[in-house]
């Protein structure tokens, strides 16, 4: 490009965009849904041209949050969600319901077990006394396999490969000489 010698940027105005200004990108579906007005099952990984925003005043650690608005593939219906960084996931807004998911319920149901395994170790010494026991029987079981393994390759290692190929050299010779007699 060519610069005239009298340019000056300064002089370019500059473009007042707004903050809660929209993008279009390609997205895929974060999670499994079902449309509200249709009940046309949306599948993980389906493509989507969306309007993408950032949330106004919805910060979390210094990492805003984006809003996305998709549209249902069959009846046109809007949906949307938002960015969830502290779970690492995504919040349904409005316009589908979020198909089941075993993994968070399964978390979750370990984290209430969790707690209530903590909640009871407070109350009660003998049950931690308990806990400890039935936590160290599989270490203890889980170590003396590894022992057993460990003597396996000991006895295997103890074979002497370069003693068999001599014996096994000396065989050859010993069958020769038979054969030359």
């Amino acid at each position: 490009k060519y610069y005239p010698p009298d340019f000056d940027p300064a002089k370019i105005p500059k473009l007042k965009l707004p903050k809660d200004r929209q993008y279009v990108v390609r997205l895929m579906a974060p999670f499994n849904m079902r449309c509200k007005t249709c009940g046309e099952y949306i599948y993980k990984g389906k493509k989507f041209n969306a309007r993408k925003e950032t949330v106004q005043n919805e910060v979390y650690l210094g990492l805003p949050i984006f809003r996305f608005y998709i549209k249902c593939t069959r009846c046109l219906a809007e949906i949307t969600f938002k960015t969830d960084p502290e779970n690492t996931d995504y919040t349904m807004e409005h316009g589908t319901t979020r198909n089941f998911q075993a993994e968070k319920l399964l978390e979750e149901e370990e984290k209430r077990m969790q707690k209530e395994r903590e909640e009871e170790e407070l109350n009660n010494p003998m049950k931690v006394l308990e806990n400890r026991t039935k936590d160290s029987k599989p270490e203890m079981e889980l170590l003396e396999n590894l022992q057993e393994l460990k003597e396996l390759n000991q006895r295997q290692a103890n074979v002497d490969f370069e003693a068999m190929l001599k014996q096994y050299k000396e065989l050859e010779e010993e069958q020769r000489r038979k054969e030359q007699e």
